[in-house]
């Protein structure tokens, strides 16, 4: 199974086996964070600790991530962590992004998690079980990346984006939504990276080559545009 394929099966996991990774399969999960790529000129930093730094969560494992609390930063983060998270799940293991845990002892610019472990939950078979906006309220196109991106994960299923087709490019812009607008401001933009990074790998499915991703303006207006050739 693809990273692709692995959209549309990834759930988000709330009951784990508390059985620690081996080093070994600790050691995979490094090699994934350190081949995620990351947004033009952002350096997110990474930290894979286990459940005893934690409160919160109820995985074995989580990886914390630190940046600044710039839109692109906040973005950065989830497109790079999203490739891991499904990088994750298809290999068979539990992910959970969690805004509310937190580590015992949190760093400087500490932003979020991804709680990871083992677990039994089936893997999601589609759109069927999920709750998602219509196409036509996210998109002005109804098509595999508009697909893709309907059914990324976000805080309070918020599902903060919205998508502008046009020639060679496709718009990807942060739309604050529900609740979480006040209560989870930044995990919106967040979620907005997650949103992108799926946008990349439908039209990568696509056999479109990306050319650039251009980060534009802030606030209600953020927004990167997703430049592709055939």
């Amino acid at each position: 199974m693809s990273a692709y394929e692995t959209i549309f099966t990834r759930r988000s996991v709330r009951q784990y086996d508390p059985t620690p990774l081996s080093a070994e399969e600790l050691a995979l999960v490094q090699t994934a964070i350190d081949a995620a790529e990351q947004l033009p000129g952002q350096k997110a930093a990474f930290e894979i600790v286990d459940s005893t730094a934690l409160k919160g969560c109820a995985a074995p494992h989580a990886i914390l991530a630190y940046a600044d609390d710039s839109d692109i930063a906040l973005s950065n983060v989830g497109y790079t962590l999203q490739a891991v998270d499904l990088h994750l799940q298809e290999h068979g293991f539990g992910t959970l992004w969690m805004g509310m845990a937190k580590p015992l002892n949190p760093k400087e610019n500490y932003q979020i998690l991804l709680a990871f472990g083992k677990t039994g939950v089936p893997m999601r078979n589609g759109l069927a079980d999920t709750k998602r906006k219509g196409i036509s309220v996210i998109s002005n196109a109804d098509n595999a990346v508009a697909r893709a991106v309907q059914i990324a994960p976000s805080a309070m299923n918020a599902q903060p984006w919205a998508l502008t087709f046009s020639a060679g490019q496709v718009l990807v812009k942060s739309v604050p939504s529900g609740v979480a607008k006040l209560l989870a401001p930044k995990m919106q933009k967040i979620d907005h990276g997650i949103a992108l990074r799926h946008a990349v790998l439908a039209l990568t499915e696509e056999g479109k080559r990306i050319t650039s991703l251009n980060p534009q303006g802030s606030g209600k207006g953020f927004a990167v545009a997703v430049h592709y050739a055939a």
